[in-house]
């Protein structure tokens, strides 16, 4: 699943396209144009009425034991990063979803998923990239938490791939909101959220 989107660097560009304004709780500094899992990335979410852009980092984190005993400084246990949130009735998820102040957006400027071997055209074609064309900042529907070490973390959801990302990826693709459905994603209850997990229409999209 999608575990690669770019973002801008430069958080400006984020506060007027999402009417956001800056957590005053949170450093809005990222060192890539990128986001992969365990790393940082943009988040937007609603507090007190107002939407308030963050920097988060990607995944909700599981522990699990390492395969090897650990060495002297090490901790005894590694995290895997949930980045993509698709059984929306698992307790990973669930929670998060029913309430609102948990629900985010998250914008990117495209997307990527694994391309085959066979469509690969040299060693650094690896990936397809997706964008959408009808929006200028498109989001990810996203859920943030506190982790266990009380620090932001946040996933987004995913959903039955449409006709442009199935054929390059079967599996699922990720929730891109409608512009008009942002805030309905941030605020509604849970019944009118869920039916926003949908694929986004693939002739606003473009894949290269």
């Amino acid at each position: 699943m999608c575990n690669l989107y770019s973002i801008k660097t430069d958080p400006r560009g984020y506060f007027d396209a999402l009417a956001a304004v800056e957590d005053q709780a949170n450093s809005l500094t990222v060192d890539k144009d990128y986001a992969a899992p365990g790393k940082p990335g943009f988040v937007v979410r609603q507090e007190a009425g107002s939407r308030v852009l963050s920097t988060m980092r990607w995944g909700f984190p599981t522990r699990k034991p390492r395969k090897r005993p650990a060495r002297e400084g090490e901790m005894p246990f590694l995290y895997d990063w949930w980045t993509n949130a698709r059984n929306m009735q698992s307790n990973m998820w669930k929670p998060w979803l029913l309430k609102a102040e948990h629900r985010c957006l998250v914008p990117f400027t495209r997307f990527a998923e694994p391309k085959a071997a066979v469509d690969r055209q040299g060693p650094g074609d690896t990936n397809w990239w997706f964008t959408v064309a009808d929006q200028e900042t498109p989001c990810f529907a996203g859920l943030w938490k506190f982790d266990q070490d009380h620090d932001r973390v946040y996933a987004f959801c995913t959903t039955e791939p449409n006709p442009l990302v199935a054929p390059r990826h079967p599996k699922a693709m990720p929730v891109i909101l409608l512009a008009e459905d942002q805030d309905r994603w941030l605020t509604a209850p849970i019944d009118e959220a869920v039916a926003l997990l949908q694929p986004y229409p693939s002739q606003l999209m473009a894949v290269r």
